[in-house]
């Protein structure tokens, strides 16, 4: 063994894998997600993130051994797997010999069942340690291709697990668009057969090795066209998209088509939270606050039940009411905290929202507000008379809005006034000391924030027909603070990634709704660490974060 990778040093990451693994085992995450089969007979959901710790250990150790001319990666990525599988295999022993369900109530019987294959505790644990070992030796083998063959294969290998992790969803539109017998071809139950997912591989991995071989040639040709082509390209890249986007509730179904939707409503949220956090560098923890503002204004100025004022608001009529009303508190919010700045900020906001919070659940408005049983029957936007219930319906109107807070979160970010909250984001003092008004720059930042919040809570009054005081947590104001951090702190696109990634894939994968703070840790711990930029990153805020990979001198 080399002198910088000791046998101390592989011994160390084996067991920081498998303490991580076993975490995961004793909290019930690797068993739940075990019900979830990807592929027929073969493993589960569960299976892959029970090896994707060791995998991705083994798989940075040996490629930076790699990088620095080292060898025998293959070895040391096997001990690095099989010493990964030893907390595990314990645990297993430990289950069969002794009732820990009465203090760990996850380690099950379905548990150890997973661990061991179903093989028995001998045989499924000498299996569980070579498969370990196995999976981070060819995680090894894999850092130490040529990237001409190892993409290919990851990107094959990520194709193949992802469309196989939406299996399910994928198997009904499959048999609503084209069949049940097309369905039945590709799928087993509500998972991939061997076959399909052996010739989705295959595929994937074809046409990545096709591309990598004549994907430059097509760029050149298409750098080379002449500007009125480029254009016509421009042009028609933009029609499909929006071709796309007006029709997608056609392909995507009810449910999938709900799952946009309530991700289209943190957009709107996050856009708000960006101009406040990403453009100012003001830290909102009660950015709740106004989302609940505009739901509960929407539910009193529409609602027909006990609780409306009854006097002819429709939805269009009662929505920018919503809007200028939580822009109002916006502004109150800010006039109180025009000196503060850091954790202080962020403290009061706190506060500010856990009022909010409390007032509309309170004895003393419930006349108003409803108190705990909230505000019920708020009628659907209509359309000329006719009611949008559809979540095809609804699409339309949570894309609308958020096609428009898109346009004025980019119109203002490239304006005079966005560079003055990127100033203050920079330095407060050396902004106010070139002449900047701190007042009016802070006070437009909360209120543009808050507006946009609003409009997302009386669209979401609207689509639910009622509201309830829990429903305005401050894990509201945390969503959507991780949502920024993930896709990106300052970026508009970056807002999108992280509501994707943050919203729609616990909707989409109900087994990670339990354990979705688990995953905003795990997130955001990886993003500092890794890329502290974000996803889809600003460009300044990357310059900051990377300058050396913007001057082309990484490698020095």
């Amino acid at each position: 063994m080399n002198k910088s990778m000791t046998t101390k040093d592989i011994i160390k990451k084996g067991l920081l894998a498998g303490l991580t693994v076993l975490s995961l085992n004793l909290i019930g995450f690797i068993a739940l997600l075990g019900e979830r089969e990807l592929i027929k007979g073969w493993f589960t959901l569960g299976h892959v993130f029970l090896l994707a710790t060791p995998v991705a250990i083994a798989y940075l150790t040996t490629n930076k051994m790699e990088a620095e001319g080292k060898v025998k990666p293959l070895g040391i990525g096997f001990v690095i797997g099989a010493i990964a599988a030893l907390p595990s295999v314990l645990l297993v022993y430990i289950e069969t010999t002794t009732d820990l369900r009465q203090f760990l109530a996850n380690v099950s019987p379905a548990l150890t069942e997973l661990l061991t294959f179903g093989q028995g505790v001998t045989v499924g644990s000498v299996l569980l340690i070579l498969l370990f070992g196995l999976m981070s030796a060819f995680a090894a083998f894999i850092s130490i291709l040529d990237e001409k063959i190892s993409k290919p294969l990851v990107t094959a290998f990520a194709w193949t697990l992802g469309l196989a992790t939406f299996s399910e969803i994928l198997l009904i539109r499959v048999r609503d668009l084209f069949g049940r017998g097309v369905a039945k071809a590709i799928f087993s139950g509500k998972s991939l057969n061997p076959i399909s997912a052996i010739l989705l591989f295959a595929l994937v991995m074809g046409i990545t090795i096709w591309w990598s071989k004549n994907g430059a040639s097509y760029k050149e040709k298409i750098a080379n066209v002449t500007p009125a082509k480029k254009k016509q390209m421009t042009q028609g890249k933009s029609i499909l998209t929006m071709l796309v986007i007006l029709f997608l509730p056609l392909i995507l179904g009810s449910y999938l088509t709900e799952v946009t939707n309530n991700v289209g409503l943190y957009i709107l949220m996050g856009l708000g939270l960006n101009i406040v956090v990403g453009f100012a560098g003001l830290l909102d923890l009660g950015y709740v606050a106004f989302f609940a503002i505009g739901a509960y204004v929407m539910g009193v100025l529409t609602s027909q039940g006990a609780l409306g004022l009854d006097i002819g608001f429709t939805f269009w009529t009662a929505l920018p009411i919503a809007v200028i009303t939580s822009t109002l508190f916006g502004i109150m919010l800010g006039i109180p905290v025009l000196g503060m700045r850091g954790d202080y900020l962020a403290i009061v906001t706190l506060g500010f929202g856990e009022i909010i919070r409390v007032i509309a659940v309170s004895d003393v408005f419930k006349e108003t507000l409803g108190g705990a049983q909230g505000i019920l029957q708020i009628p659907k936007p209509d359309f000329f008379g006719i009611e949008l219930v559809q979540p095809g319906q609804l699409y339309y109107v949570v894309l609308g809005a958020v096609l428009l807070a898109v346009f004025i979160a980019t119109r203002l970010r490239d304006s005079r006034l966005g560079r003055q909250w990127m100033a203050l984001r920079e330095d407060e003092d050396v902004a106010e000391a070139m002449g900047m008004n701190l007042v009016s720059t802070k006070l437009m930042a909360f209120a543009t924030g808050a507006a946009f919040s609003g409009l997302a809570g009386a669209i979401f009054a609207s689509k639910l027909t009622s509201i309830f005081p829990h429903s305005f947590n401050l894990i509201i104001s945390i969503n959507v603070l991780s949502l920024i951090i993930v896709g990106g702190v300052g970026s508009i696109p970056g807002v999108f990634a992280g509501a994707l990634i943050l919203v729609g894939l616990p909707e989409l994968l109900r087994e990670f709704a339990e354990y979705r703070m688990l995953i905003y840790g795990v997130l955001l711990i990886v993003m500092m660490l890794f890329k502290p930029e974000g996803f889809l990153p600003d460009k300044s805020r990357k310059r900051e974060l990377n300058p050396d990979d913007d001057l082309g001198l990484a490698e020095n």
